[in-house]
């Protein structure tokens, strides 16, 4: 198939095109700076989603499928920037959904941060959203937009809810330093000098590797039919807290991690997704999401990054 990659240079991005590309596809990935890398054998296309008129000229000849992975992502900023969530996350989906050709097929990046504070656990795709952050409810917004969009007969749509994604693939590890992982191995490497964990480290969450996200991408183009929509929760299913994530650190790293203990604040104990749907409808298995292996692959790409 001939697929496009919205966001194809970003973490998750790069790792779907260059699956895709290993599929057999002929991929092309859409990028905002003509200078973002790319993997071998994706063809860049320098847009922005926002630019109608560029867009349009991008889509003139028709795509069979699409990987719709550019948005804004952090949380925290999102609060003091939400209507800049909503223009880019949303009205970016909306216009890329308004010239894709009929019966094209689309896989649609979203988050597990449309469930906000779950109902219950492990968390179920029936389960209400409820996303209490604005790039939760943006995300949420840009997933109805594709769907009903679908529910026409316009294009076929799979949503994957990703839950934590981990890990690198190509030497190229999560570029945002907010995250646990990513600040636990800063700190293995000098880079700072503590962790600080929020309350005794108990928090359990799960991780998924960013090559096995991108292989359940590439297994959704395959599912996604016209006028269907579905939906995926993405996920390992292994909770692990903030305390083995640091001493799993230490242990791959060889080197200690120091932490800093900061007063609680309010946030769910326990996050773990039910992934059965995808596991069941669509043959994906997690083969590298074990925290060992995440921590190893994130761990080689932050030492090849410092020569």
């Amino acid at each position: 198939m001939r697929v496009l990659v919205t966001g194809a240079a970003g973490y998750v991005g790069y790792a779907v095109g260059r699956r895709l590309v290993a599929a057999g596809h002929e991929v092309d990935g859409l990028i905002r700076h003509p200078d973002q890398g790319l993997p071998p054998g994706v063809r860049p296309l320098v847009c922005d989603l926002l630019d109608r008129p560029a867009l349009e000229a991008v889509l003139r000849e028709p795509y069979d499928a699409v990987c719709h992975l550019a948005a804004l992502t952090r949380v925290r900023e999102s609060f003091a920037e939400p209507l800049r969530f909503f223009e880019v996350n949303v009205q970016g989906t909306v216009n890329l959904l308004g010239l894709l050709a009929p019966g094209t097929r689309m896989v649609y990046g979203s988050t597990a941060a449309v469930y906000g504070t779950p109902e219950w656990q492990p968390i179920h795709e029936d389960q209400t959203p409820a996303p209490t952050s604005p790039y939760g409810a943006s995300k949420l917004a840009a997933e109805q937009a594709v769907r009903f969009h679908a529910r026409t007969g316009a294009i076929g749509a799979v949503v994957l809810r990703t839950f934590n994604v981990a890990g690198s693939v190509d030497g190229r590890g999560d570029p945002d330093p907010t995250r646990l992982i990513p600040k636990a191995l800063a700190v293995a490497a000098g880079r700072a000098p503590h962790l600080e964990i929020n309350g005794d480290g108990g928090a359990v969450r799960e991780y998924v590797h960013v090559d096995d996200l991108a292989e359940a991408h590439v297994l959704a183009l395959d599912a996604a039919r016209p006028g269907e929509d579905r939906v995926y929760n993405v996920g390992s299913g292994i909770g692990v807290s903030v305390r083995d994530v640091v001493a799993a650190v230490e242990k791959v790293t060889g080197r200690r991690v120091p932490t800093v203990h900061r007063p609680p604040r309010p946030e769910p104990p326990l996050l773990i997704s039910d992934a059965t749907a995808v596991r069941h409808d669509l043959g994906w298995r997690p083969r590298r999401s074990e925290l060992p292996q995440i921590i190893a692959d994130a761990w080689a790409a932050l030492t090849r990054a410092n020569g």
